[in-house]
């Protein structure tokens, strides 16, 4: 069982900056697509941000372009969304998700074509 675990959420002021990072367990991590989807209060799921699963390739929501950044280590396991320049419409549960995928270089962007997900990390920007 592929298992994802975010930490980095917390409480920021507006302008500040955040590191949300994603832990992958077992083996396959280099073979995923991954991607960044947050969720605030009684709205829908929405996509962040996403990364190949070769590193080479990114893609961003339009809210987000320019402040967030999305990065991985295969070496680690690990998806980093590093986010400056919060602001109080970030604030949501942010989750990571992990795609299968045999093309190395596709990202996704819609929640359907991700096969795992994380339970989840809070952040909160305060005005």
């Amino acid at each position: 069982q592929v298992q994802l675990v975010e930490s980095g959420g917390g409480l920021v002021q507006v302008g500040g900056s955040l590191r949300l990072s994603c832990a992958v367990s077992g083996r396959a991590f280099s073979s995923y697509g991954m991607g960044w989807f947050r969720q605030a209060p009684g709205k829908e799921r929405e996509f962040v941000a996403a990364i190949s699963a070769s590193g080479g390739n990114t893609y961003y929501q339009d809210s987000v372009k320019g402040r967030f950044t999305i990065s991985r280590d295969n070496a680690k396991n690990t998806v980093y969304l590093q986010m400056n320049s919060l602001k109080p419409e970030d604030t949501a549960v942010y989750y990571c998700a992990a795609a299968r995928t045999y093309y190395s270089g596709r990202v996704y962007s819609t929640s359907e074509s991700y096969d795992y997900w994380g339970q989840g990390t809070q952040v909160t920007v305060s005005s």
